[in-house]
């Protein structure tokens, strides 16, 4: 009986950690408060990735990938909106 309940317990605690959305694996958030929008237009060059924030969240957002780290960033922000209409265009370099 004590081992089905630690086992239990041990389930429950799984399941718990693992809905956090590896919080506790993780350093980067998953979520984006207000403060932690960058106000700024990054430019295309700095952007190395991107990851749009789980729906979950309280603020949509995505976090945008740096040499320096993670920022999160408004994706109805006009130049986020261009920056992902190039990354979809197929690379005309060549004629």
């Amino acid at each position: 009986m004590k081992i089905s309940l630690a086992l239990l317990i041990l389930l429950l605690a799984a399941a718990w950690t693992g809905s956090q959305g590896m919080s506790f694996r993780s350093s980067r958030p998953k979520c984006c408060s207000k403060e932690m929008f960058s106000r700024r237009k990054i430019p295309e060059f700095r952007i190395l990735g991107y990851q749009e924030t789980p729906s979950t969240c309280t603020h949509r957002a995505v976090l945008v990938k740096l040499l320096t780290g993670m920022v999160c960033v408004d994706p109805k922000k006009k130049w986020f909106q261009e920056y992902l209409r190039k990354q979809k265009e197929p690379n005309s370099t060549s004629t």
